[in-house]
């Protein structure tokens, strides 16, 4: 499977350098070194080149490079905008997949959402967070950059007696612009991964 993964890779990445190459850096909000791209992704720094793409040193070849590269191919000249945060059964097209959205971005989270309060300051630097709008509600949230011209919204509640914990992600207004929905799924997936990582897992 690795290998479709990787080939997948490739192949965009051959599409991004014939059809854009480095001029489309400020598309993707990436800055230019050489015939690379340099960015942070899923909190951690991003190097592409044409021979491939790696997360802190390490190359990727698995389903978080094929994000990658896709975000390169899709990602529009405009810029980053945060608000309204959308909800994904909001996008057009998702209501097949908002089951799978909730189980694989939402509800991993949720047993730990208490680490993940104490280990917000170190979620928020590795992925260049900052505070979100007021009036969202939750007992805490927290706004994330998984790519550099998408934002993801997390809001978070402790349990109490009378309800369990819980947890919604929401994306930027315009994140359709940058990646197609099923790229939009996974990017919230993957980015529910790391933040469990960051927090230890538990």
């Amino acid at each position: 499977m690795t290998e479709g993964y990787e080939d997948l890779i490739e192949q965009n990445l051959r599409l991004f350098y014939q059809q854009r190459g480095t001029s489309a850096a400020p598309h993707a909000g990436a800055r230019v070194q050489g015939d690379s791209l340099l960015f942070r992704a899923f909190g951690e720094e991003c190097r592409i080149d044409p021979g491939g793409i790696a997360l802190s040193g390490n190359r990727v070849t698995g389903p978080i490079g094929v994000v990658i590269s896709l975000y390169l191919l899709h990602a529009r000249d405009e810029p980053l905008e945060i608000m309204p945060f959308l909800a994904f059964k909001d996008f057009p097209g998702s209501m097949p997949y908002h089951g799978a959205f909730h189980a694989n971005s939402e509800m991993p989270l949720v047993p730990h959402v208490p680490g993940i309060r104490r280990s917000e300051a170190r979620i928020r630097t590795a992925f260049q967070g900052e505070d979100p709008p007021e009036g969202l509600g939750g007992d805490f949230s927290f706004v994330l950059l998984p790519l550099p011209k998408i934002a993801l919204c997390y809001i978070f509640y402790l349990a109490d007696d009378d309800f369990p914990a819980s947890v919604t992600c929401l994306f930027s207004s315009n994140a359709v612009s940058f990646l197609p929905l099923d790229g939009l799924a996974d990017t919230a997936e993957y980015t529910a991964r790391r933040i469990i990582h960051i927090n230890g897992g538990g």
